[in-house]
């Protein structure tokens, strides 16, 4: 820019200024709404009140032991001039006070006729009712030579004999310059403490007010686009962290309930959509077939059947979303017996055992007891064993169907485990199968509709237990873990 020439300057146009000065406004107004600013403020509000009630608790012992010096000062002196009164009289006295009254110092003495006249002293006369009072009181007098100038002082008055009086007292000016210094201190250091306070306060509201907003940013980015996103961590483990790390595990388990919402309307629409076409066609041929009375009847006992599996199905959802929905209260527990509970759930399906050749057998060692809901933990175990009859069949050739219902203990809780000799599932399934409608390509040809293991999933976390699938060498095995006393 050469000389002479002009720098130019760009104003902000009307309507910008002013909405640039609002945001500002509303930046600054929101911060003051807060609750980390309110905090803030009480907190030095709060430091302000505490400083000056400890300051004044520290003028006031400061007095009480000043107080407290000046009496002991002024009972030591009324003995030692009690002493040269029984010596030499009211005259040795009256020379004793007088000297002492000469000496610099904040000490004061009067000695006084019996009609309350002074005669030695560099206190002025005082009122009779002043001088027959016997402990130590505050009073005001003045000085010789200093008139019009009332002082404060602590004194103490005692009658001699013949009727005269004799008043030792100590000056308060020194107490009261350091009242004075202590109100100048505190006057003088609060504003400090308080602007100290304040600032350190703008600094801590302005800090957790910059993570709340990255906060309340990110939520709103997850509201506007998907589940995928996290709230983030400043990584100090404070309560902000926590309060972010619960969110996030909170975020966690939605999208987890969301991706599993889609994958239950998938596999509805997917395994209910095979027998609801077989119930329209049977019920379609029925009415337009016209084969006799044992065609229609055959055709109404088809709809039926498939009708009763499509009930099935819903009662097991239904099951399902009572066990994770019903609280883990006492209400429907009762103490059960495992090995017993294991025991009538083989000899109900001991006949369907028999006609697929495969043996049941229970092992339990005795009584286990714990307490659960009957009815689901039956409808639970009733699943397994069912599966395991199901999908169970020996994987090798020659080998004999075998379902074992084994019932064992701890301290905490009670196991009951089914294992079969089938085929078993691979590792990397043994999650997914415990989601409702998963079934394995391998089981799709057979009748099931993939929600016994939800179920006992289900059930087991109901109770505050856990359900485990295993590897039995060869076969399958799942372990239905119930706690003896039902979590809380």
């Amino acid at each position: 820019m050469t000389h002479g020439e002009k720098k130019e300057e760009r104003a902000l146009p009307p309507a910008e200024f002013k909405s640039t000065t609002l945001s500002r406004l509303g930046s600054a107004d929101r911060f003051f709404r807060t609750t980390s600013f309110k905090l803030a403020l009480a907190y030095v509000i709060i430091i302000g009140l505490g400083f000056t009630l400890a300051l004044g608790q520290v003028g006031d012992n400061v007095r009480a032991l000043i107080d407290e010096q000046i009496a002991q000062t002024l009972d030591a002196e009324l003995k030692g001039l009690a002493d040269q009164y029984q010596e030499g009289g009211i005259n040795q006295l009256a020379n004793v006070v007088q000297r002492r009254a000469q000496a610099p110092g904040a000490s004061i003495y009067l000695v006084a006729a019996p009609n309350g006249v002074g005669i030695a002293g560099n206190v002025l006369d005082l009122p009779t009712d002043v001088l027959n009072q016997t402990g130590p009181v505050e009073i005001a007098y003045e000085r010789p030579g200093e008139a019009n100038a009332r002082r404060r002082a602590i004194a103490r008055a005692f009658v001699l004999p013949d009727g005269f009086r004799l008043l030792v007292g100590h000056d308060l000016e020194d107490r009261e310059r350091l009242g004075r210094i202590l109100g100048s201190a505190l006057m003088g250091s609060l504003p400090w403490l308080l602007s100290i306070g304040a600032f350190g306060g703008f600094l801590v509201a302005r800090r957790l007010l910059q993570r709340v907003d990255a906060m309340s940013a990110k939520a709103a980015t997850l509201l506007q686009e998907d589940l995928t996103g996290r709230l983030p961590l400043s990584g100090a483990g404070d309560e902000i962290d926590r309060l972010a790390h619960n969110l996030n595990a909170m975020l966690d388990r939605i999208a987890k309930l969301v991706e599993g919402i889609r994958q239950v309307s998938d596999n509805i629409a997917h395994d209910l959509r095979t027998p609801l076409t077989r119930l329209r066609n049977n019920a379609e041929r029925a009415l337009t077939a016209d084969e006799g009375a044992a065609a229609d009847r055959e055709a109404l006992e088809h709809v039926i059947e498939e009708a009763d599996t499509l009930i099935r199905i819903f009662n097991a959802l239904l099951l399902i979303a009572r066990a994770e929905t019903q609280s883990s209260s006492p209400e429907g527990f009762s103490e059960l017996d495992g090995a017993a509970l294991a025991a009538d759930m083989a000899e109900l399906y001991e006949p369907s055992a028999e006609e697929r050749g495969v043996e049941i057998k229970v092992a339990a060692q005795g009584a286990e007891k714990f307490r659960g809901h009957r009815e689901l933990i039956g409808q639970a175990l009733a699943n397994l064993i069912d599966n395991a009859l199901k999908y169970g069949e020996p994987a090798l050739p020659g080998q004999v169907g075998e379902v074992t219902v084994a019932v064992t203990g701890d301290a905490r809780a009670v196991e009951i485990a089914v294992a079969d000799r089938g085929p078993g599932i691979p590792a990397a399934d043994r999650e997914r199968v415990l989601e409702r409608f998963v079934r394995l390509e391998a089981s799709r040809s057979r009748p099931g509709s993939g929600l016994g293991l939800s179920l006992a999933a289900a059930v087991a976390r109901l109770h505050g237990g856990a359900l485990r699938i295993e590897d039995n060498q060869p076969g399958l095995k799942v372990t239905l873990r119930l706690p003896r006393e039902a979590a809380s």
